[in-house]
């Protein structure tokens, strides 16, 4: 057994295939890190709760999961799968000279180097399987169609580089490389230096080698290649540099094309395989890179990035993109101490008050003279898509199950991010039925169209467009703006919303100020000093009514800023209401942070990072009007639609490795942010009663997916590990289920009863 062994190791160990793949480990760590982080995605461990594994398990295309969009992702595979050899090839052939003595070389190479990507391969079958299977409903034959998508994607991509080196390299020897000796000589210096340092190493640093596969599978012995001349063994690794270039070339190029049709479906490829593009072209351009610098690579690359970071910052490559509605043709307006301070002026406060109270007062006049009704406050959480499905799906069943009071006595939506989307659509909604057009709003329809996919386009939007093109444009409210990703997640809101919120924000205004329906206050956060823009569909100052004590101080630091009166020379009226939402909605890394036409210029981002749950703006908004609700209400009711629980069980502190001890200080304060703004949010509604001298009662629906543990049984481990639906503008089928069907927890049922019965 021993002997065996003895005689078995020796052959396996210098076998091509093993010394590929440890000479993978040994020197190529980017192509190493870009696989380590592919199975991380496939396997959940890397962005699961961003849903980062379900866009390769359960790709979209065309809002389907088919064939086609998995056809569509194993092109893409198998295309980063070839740029792996082809990276490997052009940067380590040299070590492996004997290659270059076989007919079909790269062939041979790409047969011996492929244990990483069938390893990949059968593990991304094994992942899909499994989740196809657990969370999709899968039937086997749809689960055979999306395999087979997957496998055939995978062999065209593949068919169509082997026809492509077949035809390319087939001469090689016949002409024993002289054309290609001719190239390398008519290239720049560098090139010449690169060619020449490989045959250094192709005549004394060659990597040891005993047998190899051959194209039929079979074993054979390397054979001793001493008589080549290894510079003519070299040039025939040098002619697949140019090979390079011709692929690298021909994707950019098909980037760009699908660039220009980007706004058609057709070519709006699943994220996942947009994502697979990107890392094909990042690898193919390493392997550029290290073939013309060699040793040099590492520091050339890094005086690149040096050299970039520092034109970034002299805004050389500054992307800025716009609020679609606003002129940016106008003189920008001057944001500094002294402008804002014209935001604390009195006079201007009172007069948006008197405003206010023409729209409270018609309010007001819907309920009979002699009954006081309950003012009500909705109140959303941020939480990209499954928010605005959640939002959406809980005020339909409070307004189904209150008879339409719950819709009725709101005055005001408040929150941010893809809450104040589900809560805008669905006020849409029932003003479409108010003003007598054929709408169902609380139809399962509309459930459905606002938790479509729109994370695709995104994603596409910025690989074909925000890297490479750019160019296109397009005009809104007699104004050009660029189609950027910004208008590509407008674009995509307006058809997932029906079309009917494509307004500039002042159409609200007179449907708000006769009590139609309530009025919506987005806050998006300004990057710069941390305030929060106001937009409204008219002046809403008075939601710094606090100022109005600090008259004789000139320190104060009021919270936010009017945008109807900052922004009025750059026409504030006519923002686009889809452009508020997204700078409310601005999701990092995905949806882009708005700038705005001020000086210095100031960027928006999320609405969530200074009030995730619109608490805060809500007791703004009763601070000011505190009298008023006093005398004509019976209390204020608070109604919080959350997209995670209020009190969720603590956690038990796991054994902590010296990474997490170096991150804590940071990461204990992203994991608690919800809860610190929940700590401030109570406090100030606790607050709330002593000035106010009103009832406040409050109405938690949470979506608390811990409620349906028992529906976790038999699911794979990605979903167990994360039964909470993924932060993501793209759902699977069991997150949407699980989202709608949360509404029907005991603790939210209790809470829909308490609402329907304080309105009574």
């Amino acid at each position: 057994m021993t002997r065996k062994l003895y005689l078995w190791w020796p052959r396996f160990y210098y076998s091509f295939p093993i010394q590929l793949l440890l000479n993978n480990i040994r020197r190529n760590h980017v192509l190493m890190l870009c696989w380590i982080i592919l199975f991380a995605m496939i396997t959940g461990s890397f962005g699961k709760l961003l849903g980062i594994p379900y866009l390769f398990l359960d790709p979209e295309y065309l809002n389907k999961v088919n064939f086609a969009s998995f056809f569509f992702l194993g092109l893409m595979t198998a295309g980063f799968s070839m740029a792996f050899h082809i990276t490997g090839y052009i940067s380590d052939g040299h070590r492996f000279s004997f290659v270059g003595t076989l007919p079909n070389p790269f062939k041979k190479f790409v047969i011996n180097n492929s244990i990483i990507p069938i390893i990949f391969l059968g593990t991304f079958i094994y992942q899909i399987v499994g989740f196809q299977i657990n969370n999709e409903h899968c039937t086997t034959a749809q689960l055979a169609e999306r395999i087979s998508g997957l496998l055939a994607g995978y062999g065209a991509m593949t068919l169509f580089f082997a026809i492509y080196f077949r035809l390319t390299n087939k001469d090689i020897f016949k002409y024993v490389v002289c054309r290609i000796d001719e190239k390398i000589k008519q290239n720049v210096t560098v090139t010449r230096a690169s060619a020449m340092k490989k045959l250094d190493i192709a005549r004394k640093k060659q990597v040891r080698v005993d047998n190899y596969l051959d194209s039929r599978l079979r074993v054979n012995s390397v054979e001793d290649t001493s008589f080549y001349d290894k510079s003519t063994i070299l040039q025939v690794f040098d002619q697949n540099h140019f090979n390079l270039v011709v692929i690298e070339a021909f994707i950019f190029a098909a980037v760009l094309l699908l660039g220009v049709f980007k706004d058609y479906p057709a070519f709006q490829l699943p994220a996942a395989a947009s994502f697979m593009i990107f890392l094909t072209i990042s690898v193919m351009a390493f392997g550029a890179f290290a073939y013309w610098f060699d040793e040099w690579s590492a520091t050339a690359g890094l005086v690149v990035f040096l050299f970039i970071n520092y034109l970034q910052g002299e805004d050389f490559f500054t992307k800025k993109y716009e609020a679609f509605g606003l002129d940016y043709g106008q003189m920008p307006a001057r944001y500094d101490a002294d402008t804002l301070q014209f935001q604390a002026d009195t006079a201007i406060i009172n007069e948006d008050k008197r405003t206010e109270l023409q729209h409270l007062n018609n309010w007001r006049n819907k309920f009979a003279p002699e009954h006081k009704p309950k003012m009500v406050f909705v109140c959303v959480s941020g939480g990209g898509k499954r928010a605005a499905l959640w939002t959406l799906n809980a005020l339909q069943t409070a307004d189904s199950l209150s008879n339409g009071a719950s819709t009725e006595h709101a005055v005001l939506i408040t929150g941010a991010s893809g809450g104040l989307i589900g809560a805008s659509y669905y006020r849409e909604l029932k003003l479409r039925q108010k003003l007598d057009e054929p709408t169902r709003p609380n139809h399962a329809l509309h459930r459905q169209m606002i938790s479509s996919d729109n994370l695709n386009p995104l994603i596409f939007s910025l690989l074909a467009n925000d890297l490479f093109v750019g160019f296109t444009r397009f005009e809104y409210g007699d104004k050009l703006y660029k189609k950027d990703r910004a208008y590509t997640f407008e674009d995509q809101l307006n058809k997932i919303t029906e079309q009917l919120m494509d307004h500039p924000i002042s159409y609200y205004r007179d449907f708000e100020m006769k009590g139609l329906v309530p009025m919506v206050i987005l806050t998006p956060t300004v990057v710069n000093d941390g305030r929060k823009i106001y937009i409204a569909s008219r002046p809403v100052s008075f939601m710094n009514a606090e100022l109005e004590n600090f008259q004789n101080y000139s320190l104060e630091k009021f919270s936010g800023v009017d945008f109807q009166r900052f922004f009025k020379e750059q026409d504030a009226p006519n923002l686009r209401f889809l452009s508020a939402l997204r700078m409310s909605a601005t999701f990092p890394y995905i949806t882009p942070n708005t700038t705005l036409p001020t000086d210095p210029p100031i960027e928006m981002m999320d609405a969530g990072i200074s009030d995730n749950f619109g608490i805060i703006d809500a007791v703004r908004f009763m601070y000011a009007f505190k009298d008023w609700i006093r005398e004509n209400t019976s209390g204020v009711v608070v109604v919080s639609i959350r997209d995670s629980p209020k009190v969720p069980d603590v956690q038990p502190k796991k054994g902590q490795t010296i990474l997490d001890a170096i991150t804590q200080p940071i990461s204990s304060v992203y994991n608690n942010f919800e809860n610190f703004q929940d700590i401030n949010g109570d406090l100030l509604l606790g607050q709330a009663h002593d000035w106010l001298k009103a009832p406040i009662d409050r109405v938690d629906i949470q979506y608390q997916a811990e409620s349906y543990v028992d529906l976790l049984q038999g699911m794979d481990s990605i979903r167990q590990n994360n039964a909470r639906a993924s932060l993501s503008w793209r759902l699977t089928t069991r997150e949407k289920e699980g989202i709608v069907n949360n509404v029907y927890s005991e603790k939210n049922k209790s809470e829909l009863m308490k609402l329907k019965q304080l309105l009574q």
